[in-house]
């Protein structure tokens, strides 16, 4: 039923041209550069050190590692993260 429903959302934010992190509640993730990173509809912080952060979201875990990794902002809809940004991965 889940797989369904999620091909019926998918289709109404083609035919309705409506971005598909918004219909689907996945997350949009941004990456500028090596030394910021935009992850948007999250769920929360599951671990956050210098060197790992791993975010919660509806679909999965994104972990992210690096050097000197620093939450800049954290609201309801956005986390921003700064630092050395090595490498991001996301986990279904």
């Amino acid at each position: 039923m889940g797989d369904k429903l999620n091909n019926i959302k998918e289709e109404l934010s083609d035919v309705l041209e409506l971005p598909k992190e918004v219909v689907l509640d996945l997350p949009k993730i941004s990456l500028i550069g090596k030394m910021q990173l935009i992850i948007e509809n999250h769920k929360g912080i599951i671990e956050y050190t210098p060197m790992q952060i791993r975010i919660a979201s509806n679909s999965g875990m994104i972990k992210i590692q690096g050097n000197h990794l620093y939450i800049k902002i954290i609201v309801k809809e956005e986390i921003i993260i700064t630092g050395e940004i090595e490498a991001f991965q996301f986990i279904p």
